[in-house]
């Protein structure tokens, strides 16, 4: 039995900028303005968080991925970087790059050498295999266009 609740501990990574401890932050990565890292996420090494992101817990970077400003990542997101695992040369790595605005729901699964166009919105539960355009919505296994980020903004009442 449990007498106190058990709490994460805030950490302060500067600029207005946290992560929840236990979390895990590789060597090199640089941190935007106002970003939120949740709970037992893995940030792997070289990887750029753009200002305004929010990075829910139990998500998974791959070293040298990029993301851009005012990202969504769900909980729950795992984002590779190694196309033939396991290479162990980081030369054959092809990095994820999640453009500003991107919203990816949790249970996301993106392959490596994806590139997430700015302001599109990734379905929970999806697996991307091939780069989203700027302003669409994918969903499903594999990934696939399911319409547009306007039509998406008019049915949640944006």
């Amino acid at each position: 039995m449990i007498d106190e609740p058990l709490q994460g501990k805030k950490i302060d990574l500067g600029q207005g900028s946290c992560a929840w401890w236990p979390c895990h932050i590789g060597s090199s990565t640089t941190i935007g303005k106002q970003v939120s890292i949740g709970a037992l996420a893995h940030i792997g090494r070289n990887v750029n968080i753009g200002s305004q992101t929010r990075i829910q817990g139990g998500a998974y970077i791959a070293d040298t991925t990029n993301i851009g400003e005012s990202v969504f990542i769900g909980p729950n997101v795992v984002i590779l970087n190694d196309k033939y695992p396991p290479s162990k040369n980081s030369t054959l790595w092809a990095p994820v790059q999640i453009s500003s605005h991107a919203v990816i729901g949790g249970n996301t699964t993106i392959l490596p050498g994806v590139i997430i166009g700015e302001q599109a919105v990734i379905g929970a539960g999806s697996t991307v295999t091939k780069s989203v355009p700027s302003n669409e919505v994918w969903m499903g296994n594999p990934a696939q266009f399911h319409m547009t980020r306007q039509d998406y903004e008019k049915r949640r009442g944006a």
